[in-house]
């Protein structure tokens, strides 16, 4: 197993957009192998490459007893929104809130092998599709909220145990790409 750390809000790299993978290769079976692994141990529904410092359009999730990770995604989401749908995030410990979000969402986009994926979803895995899909578009689920919730949200961030932690030492890669997609 390669558990990774997992970036808390504050870090710039969760606020920063990922760039789409282009090379379907074995460093990219590892990535998505250590993010099954760190969103198991967590444990959670789903994990974006940006929470573990890995700038790529990579997600996995394990929603409803299904497992499974999706590369360079792309939604289509229903008008229907559930308003009231609590969510956390892994990046937020400890915390959620009401986010709302669309009820049914299909995901496309490729396995680790480069092979076309479409996903569908609803509740629940439809809410993990968009709150990952955000993630590597740099948004956070508090950016959702309506400006009374996030305030509130804001508050309990605050106060939270892990707030003000500083941010792991991230290791400089010795590939000639810097540890970056080309």
């Amino acid at each position: 197993m390669a558990i990774q750390s997992i970036r808390l809000f504050g870090d710039p790299v969760l606020r920063t957009p990922a760039a789409p993978v282009a090379d379907f290769d074995k460093e990219l079976r590892k990535l998505v192998k250590d993010l099954t692994d760190t969103m198991m141990d967590a444990p959670g529904a789903g994990l974006a490459a940006p929470q573990i410092g890995v700038g790529l359009r990579v997600f996995t999730y394990y929603v409803d007893e299904q497992l499974g990770h999706l590369i360079n995604p792309d939604l289509d989401l229903s008008p229907e929104c559930d308003e009231e749908g609590e969510e956390g995030c892994l990046s937020f410990p400890g915390l959620s809130f009401p986010t709302p979000r669309a009820i049914r969402a299909v995901a496309r986009g490729f396995d680790m092998y480069g092979e076309p994926v479409t996903l569908e979803g609803t509740d629940l895995m439809a809410r993990c599709f968009q709150h990952e899909t955000d993630h590597l578009d740099g948004i956070l689920f508090i950016d959702r909220m309506d400006p009374k919730q996030r305030k509130l949200a804001m508050k309990a961030v605050r106060e939270a145990e892990w707030s003000g932690l500083s941010a792991p030492v991230i290791k400089v890669s010795p590939h000639v790409t810097g540890g970056k997609a080309l």
